[in-house]
């Protein structure tokens, strides 16, 4: 008998009470203005939970009641969860919070209390798949009905799992295997058992206990806000949507979940939570603890990085709305690109497949997107951003990303901008990107310099655990923040395990060129043109510049004018940790601070290449560095 079966009879009736009680559906547009009053929503809407939903979309608030869906189709959201537990005060007035998440599922939110926890409530902002309601969270299934969950994120085993496990699912979700894993083992084996990226919070109330989890390389995002005296737990997709909560107290400590962890809490008789445990359920590098379909041949390092990153390309194939590809023109992205189109083609995709891809005037990023897109024959579109158009998105990138990390903003507004243009203009909704593939197969120019193969392996198995701070972060907020859920291949458990077991001399640069076997695997394929292929490591933000003048220069200098000598000169006595050093940098910060004051520790460090004297960033700043 599992460890959630027990005691379900004599619980069920009281789990079935609190759980089968009201569901509280409230409406939400995309900017969370000119919303009904929450406490006037809570007061009216009584709706069975697995009956009826309300729905409110976020174009004019249309209403509308459906029944729960039969199909078996696979639903899958991208999403944004929000919960507290143990609250002393209304928690009507503090689930307001839960709006400045609305951009991360703009067409439904839910949101529940618990009944025999009234301090306690659950709030999750749904991006429709489709348009049935059998993806709503919380979560919860009647053969558990003590069980709730939600979760951000996709699960690409699900079905297998179901297959392996003979699980008995009463929904189409690739998340429900949570909650039947959850009930065989536990959380932590649920999380090992979980191929996929996700952030999860689980409520048992039989246990009264509380569970968070995060996927290995942090894909999708967590916070969490705890304190300890009040009992008092909070957790968001987003810190924005737990900045209100100061209210209870102005000291409240907002930190980052970590990745690849479980953390545990009780809660008691009042609903307040006492935190119990960490755990850590998988780290970067380790194999898989569940089954995999797809595994690398034996003696052929070529052939297992093939097979391997295109059966990371088909299993994010899973959606049933449209998907395009993120498209630079540099190695990773046009890889990705050319595996989908290839397998679009196996799999039955109908709708002609889109790439997008964004930078200034004839910059190298466009003319090799749109060579690679022509190679392809996909349904191209190019974003031509100014100067202008970059300066003026600056604030709100800042208060998407949560982030004052230079290059992680400067890369940001081009994704940003192409974000929207994705949202507005086009029916894509999810796309495939390149991120992670510098980081896991040394792409960066720097790695040219490394001292040996063993500190080139160290510092590329420290980018990845630092993933979700930079780069993973930049991918999922830019696109987020526009509504669109983003994919990345290169992140797959069992590709990167696999890389990163091949000795690390084999990993390194070689005859000049980063990512040589990457690139070497798929030579002569003519999956891509071999230019293409062997094209040399770009930074985002540097490709998409003009020949002329990059995007960094281009900032540097209308931001010299925004910061006085005097205001960096005091830099160091104001902000002693991550000290900005350039007006840029503190032009950076100053906006940080004025959305998320005191939370610079949300950052460890500037982002920086390693091995080299470098006073900025930018990877044209080291050109020629590898022939040094």
């Amino acid at each position: 008998m599992g460890r959630c079966e027990k005691n379900i009879e004599e619980t069920r009736s009281r789990s079935q009470a609190a759980s089968l009680s009201f569901s509280r559906g409230v409406g939400s547009d995309q900017t969370g203005s000119d919303r009904i009053p929450l406490s006037l929503v809570l007061s009216v809407l009584r709706l069975r939970v697995f009956n009826i939903l309300i729905l409110c979309s976020h174009e004019g608030h249309r209403k509308k009641t459906e029944v729960l869906s039969n199909s078996k189709k696979t639903r899958i959201n991208m999403c944004g969860i929000w919960a507290i537990f143990g609250s002393d005060d209304d928690v009507a007035m503090q689930c307001n919070a839960a709006h400045k998440i609305t951009h991360r599922g703009p067409d439904a939110f839910r949101l529940e209390t618990i009944h025999h926890f009234p301090n306690c409530a659950l709030g999750f902002h749904r991006l429709a798949i489709v348009d049935d309601l059998a993806g709503m969270q919380p979560m919860r299934v009647f053969k558990y009905p003590h069980i709730w969950l939600m979760y951000n994120g996709e699960i690409y085993n699900h079905k297998l799992l179901e297959e392996q496990f003979n699980f008995d699912t009463s929904t189409a979700c690739d998340g429900e295997v949570i909650i039947h894993l959850y009930a065989k083992g536990g959380a932590e084996y649920a999380a090992k058992h979980l191929d996929g990226v996700f952030c999860f919070v689980i409520l048992d109330t039989a246990e009264r206990r509380v569970y968070v989890g995060r996927d290995t390389f942090g894909v999708r995002p967590g916070f969490k806000s705890y304190i300890e005296q009040k009992g008092f737990l909070a957790v968001c997709s987003e810190a924005k949507g737990l900045m209100p909560l100061q209210q209870i107290d102005n000291n409240v400590q907002i930190t980052i979940f970590p990745p690849g962890h479980v953390e545990t809490y009780s809660l008691d008789l009042s609903g307040r939570a006492t935190y119990v445990n960490t755990t850590r359920f998988h780290k970067i590098g380790e194999p898989p603890a569940y089954k995999t379909l797809v595994n690398p041949v034996d003696d052929d390092v070529d052939e297992s990085i093939r097979v391997l990153l295109d059966a990371a390309v088909h299993k994010r194939t899973m959606a049933e709305r449209r998907i395009g590809c993120l498209l630079s023109g540099g190695l990773d992205s046009s890889l990705v690109a050319a595996l989908f189109v290839r397998k679009a083609k196996e799999i039955g995709i109908k709708y002609p497949i889109q790439t997008f891809s964004i930078g200034m005037e004839n910059s190298p990023d466009l003319l090799a997107a749109r060579k690679v897109a022509k190679h392809l024959g996909t349904e191209h579109h190019e974003v031509v951003m100014t100067p202008d158009e970059g300066i003026e998105s600056l604030k709100s990138v800042i208060f998407h990303l949560e982030s004052y990390d230079i290059t992680t903003i400067r890369a940001s507004v081009a994704m940003y901008l192409l974000s929207k243009y994705i949202n507005e203009k086009t029916d894509t909704r999810v796309i495939l990107s390149g991120e992670g593939a510098d980081e896991v197969m040394q792409g960066y120019i720097y790695f040219h310099k490394a001292p040996s193969p063993s500190e080139a392996d160290t510092e590329s198995l420290r980018l990845c655990r630092d993933l979700y701070m930079y780069d993973v972060l930049r991918g999922d907020r830019s696109t987020a923040a526009w509504g669109l859920e983003i994919r990345v291949p290169f992140l797959d458990h069992r590709l990167t395990s696999y890389f990163l077991s091949l000795p690390p001399e084999v990993r390194q640069p070689r005859d000049g060129k980063e990512k040589y076997l990457l690139r070497e695997a798929f030579d002569k394929t003519g999956l891509l043109p071999n230019d293409i292929l062997w094209r040399p490591k770009e930074a985002f933000s540097d490709g998409l510049s003009s020949v002329k003048r990059s995007w960094y220069e281009i900032l540097q200098d209308h931001l010299c004018d925004q910061i006085n000598e005097g205001e960096l000169e005091e830099a160091s006595s104001k902000y002693p940790h991550n000290t900005p050093l350039t007006k840029e940098a503190l032009y950076f910060r100053k906006v940080f601070e004025s959305f998320y004051p005191g939370r610079a520790d949300w950052i460890p460090y500037f982002w920086m290449p390693r091995w080299t004297v470098a006073s900025d960033p930018s990877a044209r700043t080291l050109k020629h560095y590898k022939n040094e």
